[in-house]
């Protein structure tokens, strides 16, 4: 079960030892090339505030901290507002701080394989709600028949996920990449 509350030890739990944890759900965060421009302490101590703040929510199995979604106002993204695939064929305002993105999924070994992601996009939709969003948007992809994709790739979600959770298709700016929103 998801829960607003982020005790750190549940985040460490969650990204300790696996790739994510390198990144700590900054990559659309940090301005340039996150590996370069930013230390690994940065990134966790970026990580680490924004956990303590609720701006992201942690999956539970059975008391165990089984998974975790970045989402918080999409103006606190500067890399995500720079980037043109997302804004490709849109022309809103970009910093609209009631419009509040999804961006990054970790599921932990051992609990991935169980649905943990589809559950955690609906709690994003009431969670943003809950903080006033007017709009809960996502970056979602999919791949092509027999394509193998990476975690790399897919820590973003996939399209079928947010489909479940009610969330519209606004563009679809790459062969392989969505845009979509549930506005409230």
């Amino acid at each position: 079960m998801p829960s607003g509350e982020v005790p750190r030890e549940d985040v460490e739990a969650i990204c300790d030892g696996s790739e994510p944890g390198k990144c700590r759900c900054q990559r659309y965060k940090v301005k340039g090339w996150m590996w370069r421009d930013s230390t690994f302490d940065e990134r966790y101590a970026a990580h680490e505030s924004q956990a303590a703040r609720g701006s992201g929510l942690v999956a539970y199995v059975d008391g165990e901290p089984a998974g975790w979604v970045a989402v918080e106002p999409r103006c606190d993204y500067a890399k995500l507002l720079d980037l043109p695939i997302p804004w490709k064929g849109r022309s809103e305002d970009k910093d609209d701080d009631g419009v509040w993105a999804v961006t990054c999924f970790v599921v932990r070994k051992g609990f991935r394989r169980q649905g943990l992601t589809y559950e955690l996009v609906a709690v994003t939709v009431e969670h943003a709600r809950s903080q006033g969003a007017r709009a809960v948007e996502a970056y979602p992809m999919i791949a092509a028949s027999g394509q193998t994709v990476t975690w790399g790739e897919l820590h973003v979600g996939a399209r079928q996920v947010f489909e479940e959770a009610g969330f519209t298709q606004v563009t679809h700016p790459t062969k392989r990449r969505f845009v979509m929103r549930v506005d409230f």
